[in-house]
């Protein structure tokens, strides 16, 4: 009988993976051309107190500057790679022992490339310690799925919706409006950087007020942005 249940059960758990599996992937398909309703960060903001401030907007309606200055800032190779930059991981390992180099991140080198961090923000969850070793493979699934599925220019306009840009205010739309009191679409190259500068805490790096951390990355993001945006691939991404 004992063994009989432990089967009964180990079905069960099988069968209800599955489900949500099928069901992730039809909400992943769907968020091809839908938003998302929300997202774990956005209720874990609500339930914090932070509140959600929060306007979704089409491709249309960002500033290319602020396209721009995301990939500048967060993921420079992310019109050519396949959702992960594996030159970059590669090169923040130490060859000898495998383990992680601690090294100053450079300007324009991101911790996780755009993919990676849109599947995280729609699918999953925020955070350190153990939930994070334990969300990496869903979150390299996901990043591989939305790559095939929704292409670049859809994973860069649910990612500048999506993403916290300040204490409860999510998306590109939200963070123009309320630092610099107009729509995405008309932000300038400063303000673009500006907004970008405050990741990847936007609750510490403050845009407004200014805090020392967006006043000294965002002359070094809107270099990056000058000199990328002559690459053929950028270019053809962001306009």
């Amino acid at each position: 009988m004992a063994k009989r249940s432990r089967f009964r059960l180990l079905r069960f758990i099988i069968k209800t993976f599955l489900y949500l599996l099928v069901a992730s992937l039809a909400y992943l398909v769907i968020c091809k051309w839908i938003f998302p309703p929300v997202t774990i960060t956005q209720l874990a903001s609500v339930f914090s107190g932070y509140g959600l401030k929060r306007d979704y907007v089409s491709w249309d309606e960002v500033s290319p500057e602020a396209k721009l200055a995301a990939i500048a800032s967060e993921d420079q190779l992310f019109p050519k790679h396949n959702g992960f930059d594996w030159k970059a991981i590669e090169k923040s390992l130490d060859p000898a022992t495998g383990k992680k180099r601690k090294k100053k991140r450079p300007a324009g080198a991101a911790a996780s490339t755009i993919s990676q961090q849109t599947a995280k923000n729609v699918f999953l969850w925020q955070g350190s310690g153990w939930g994070r070793y334990v969300r990496k493979a869903p979150e390299a699934f996901y990043t591989q799925i939305i790559e095939w599925v929704w292409g670049k220019e859809r994973i860069l306009e649910v990612y500048l919706n999506v993403i916290e840009m300040g204490p409860g205010i999510f998306g590109i739309e939200a963070a123009a409006q309320n630092y610099f009191h107009k729509p995405a679409k008309k932000l300038t190259r400063q303000e673009a950087a500006m907004i970008i500068a405050c990741l990847p805490n936007p609750k510490k790096f403050t845009v407004k007020p200014v805090s020392r951390r967006v006043q000294w990355r965002t002359p070094g993001i809107m270099k990056q942005m000058r000199l990328i945006e002559s690459d053929p691939a950028v270019s053809a991404l962001v306009h």
